[in-house]
């Protein structure tokens, strides 16, 4: 059978401030500035990409940093915590640089044998580091922190349902991933080959509030195809099974449609090509504004309004 779904493409987030949004990701997460754009429904607000080196799929977190902005609140019909990967070696150098940086954390925890600390960042958005050294990517040196400790993508995204077999069906019957583990109302799926990057556990909340969004709050997560011929094959597949599912949006960097799963998550299926690099060299990912076409006329008034961002 043709692989579809190769696992996890980016997460994307709702923010506060957008310097400090910056700081936490690039200076204490070590992540890279991949992309400095806009939010091409709203060009007044910055889209910001952090990723590894050149912003491959499976490492890369967004931000629609809107100032001051309400936080949210985690509950159910959300994706909860984004969970990283990182070597195993790792854990006492980021146990000490969550401390030295005043980010509070708890843990370690074990889950499904693996070790991970739990915190969230200045939004509160909810984030894990999952210590193992099942993944192989290679970590970005960004000159503060090593690419033997750097974080080196997404490990899990954590989905709170209230009723998740409807879920849980769209993950498996339409979406191409597999049940791999289960423990204490937690079903983990895998995608393709599996591993760090592939994974997904929708957590059955019955109790748990709704979940109210703002700052810190995700606003989608983003699945990994590799074409345009793929995405279509997807795209009519859920059309059949009743999802109401957005034409095809062109972002510069991937194509993508949108759907709502069951529970009221955001779902995106984004190509993996063009890429980042398609506008900028590799070695200069994240230094300049890039704007889609409809919006260069208004580069010099964007520029103006947008926060000035400084990179430490």
């Amino acid at each position: 059978m043709e692989t579809l779904i190769n696992g996890l493409h980016h997460v994307t987030t709702l923010a506060g401030d957008t310097q400090r949004n910056v700081d936490y990701y690039t200076d204490i997460l070590g992540l890279r500035l991949v992309k400095k754009t806009v939010n091409f429904d709203a060009p007044d607000v910055y889209h910001l990409y952090y990723g590894n080196e050149t912003g491959s799929p499976g490492t890369i977190l967004t931000f629609f940093p809107y100032g001051n902005l309400p936080r949210g609140r985690k509950g159910v019909g959300q994706l909860t915590y984004t969970a990283f990967s990182a070597p195993i070696a790792s854990m006492s150098f980021w146990m000490d640089r969550l401390h030295e940086r005043n980010i509070p954390y708890a843990g370690p925890y074990k889950r499904y044998s693996e070790t991970y600390l739990r915190f969230e960042d200045f939004d509160g958005m909810g984030i894990e580091l999952v210590f193992t050294n099942e993944d192989q990517r290679p970590g970005w040196d960004n000159g503060r922190i090593s690419s033997e400790f750097a974080i080196r993508g997404f490990h899990t995204v954590t989905l709170n349902e209230s009723n998740p077999d409807r879920t849980i069906e769209l993950l498996t019957q339409h979406m191409q991933h597999t049940l791999v583990s289960e423990e204490d109302g937690r079903f983990r799926f895998k995608a393709g080959n599996g591993g760090p990057g592939n994974y997904v556990d929708v957590l059955h909340s019955p109790k748990d509030v709704r979940s109210l969004q703002g700052a810190g709050s995700v606003h989608h997560v983003a699945f990994s195809t590799d074409s345009d011929e793929t995405q279509a094959i997807i795209q009519d597949k859920l059309l059949t099974a009743g999802y109401h599912v957005t034409p095809v949006q062109d972002r510069n960097y991937f194509n993508s449609i949108y759907f709502r799963e069951p529970g009221g998550i955001l779902f995106e299926v984004a190509t993996n090509p063009p890429g980042f690099a398609v506008d900028e060299p590799v070695a200069e990912l994240g230094t300049a504004l890039k704007l889609p076409p409809q919006y260069e006329a208004r580069r010099a008034a964007l520029e103006a309004e947008l926060p000035t961002i400084v990179l430490k």
